[in-house]
């Protein structure tokens, strides 16, 4: 079954080891608007003093925005400037984009998958068994110390990820030119001379790069009944990944597989059931 919870129990002496969650094309939404939400963290001067722009996410339905943030709208049910919306607008699977893992890794041939080894720990159990069953068959007690060559190890894997190019838009929403010009500059200088920027989320980082250009526009030149607004647009490209198929995956998201300590090979005259040979005093039959 697949394992959607961040905490996963290995076995009864171990303590409880945290993993990362799969990336998913949520967590790479999430961790942009988080960003936007709370790094960039954009105020501007109201009509209420020096206030926090808030951040909305464009694909929400209006109904659903209206009952879950009712201070986003008036009694009229109109947007209440200023306000900042994200939205993801492309996404695509260029496959000359492969990170690190340039080439193909297929997933195992059972039925738990997994092709990228991310860890490996010691099963402590089965290791103390095959010590203490070493230490009776030569010494008839346990837990006598001595060097144990036999350690089973627990391989942790995930499936390959695949990298995607993801489009964003972040639109800024005002009515004077003065909020716009203070909501606009962080965008243009908080990376500096560069305009790259890591987003993290649930212990995963992607790449975002923000566009050189921005698309202002206003209709403040319209002398109509309209109400005047300052919009601009700013794209953003997002370089992240994708692991596992998410809530569709029927093999686990994170597989477990144990190591081999020996190989042991069955005598072919048991298989064949063929009278032994040679025996010894006791009865036992040994090559």
């Amino acid at each position: 079954m697949p394992h959607d919870d961040t905490t996963i129990k290995l076995n009864s002496n171990v303590l409880e080891e945290k993993l990362i969650q799969p990336s998913t094309l949520e967590n790479i939404d999430r961790a942009l608007f988080e960003y936007v939400d709370n790094e960039f963290d954009i105020s501007c001067d109201t009509n209420k003093g020096f206030k926090k722009v808030p951040v909305v996410w464009l694909s929400a339905e209006r109904a659903f925005q209206i009952k879950n943030n009712k201070e986003l709208r008036d009694d009229k049910g109109i947007l209440i400037l200023p306000i900042i919306a994200v939205e993801r607008t492309s996404l695509s699977n260029n496959l000359s984009n492969k990170g690190i893992f340039q080439a193909h890794i297929p997933p195992g041939l059972d039925e738990k998958g997994g092709s990228i080894s991310i860890g490996r720990i010691v099963n402590q159990d089965k290791t103390s068994n095959f010590a203490n069953a070493d230490a009776y068959r030569l010494r008839k007690q346990v837990n006598h110390p001595r060097k144990n060559e036999k350690v089973v190890y627990q391989n942790i894997s995930i499936p390959l990820p695949v990298h995607v190019e993801m489009m964003y838009r972040i639109t800024l929403r005002c009515e004077y030119q003065q909020q716009m010009n203070q909501m606009v500059t962080p965008f243009i200088t908080r990376t500096g001379a560069i305009n790259h920027f890591l987003l993290k989320r649930n212990e995963h980082k992607y790449e975002a790069f923000i566009e050189d250009s921005f698309t202002p526009t206003t209709n403040a030149a319209n002398l109509a009944t309209n109400e005047k607004m300052y919009q601009a647009d700013i794209n953003i490209k997002v370089l992240g990944y994708i692991i596992g198929e998410d809530k569709n995956q029927e093999q686990p998201k994170i597989v477990f597989r144990e190591t081999a300590v020996e190989a042991k090979m069955p005598r072919e005259r048991v298989m064949t059931a063929d009278s032994p040979e040679h025996i010894d005093k006791r009865g036992f039959y040994r090559e």
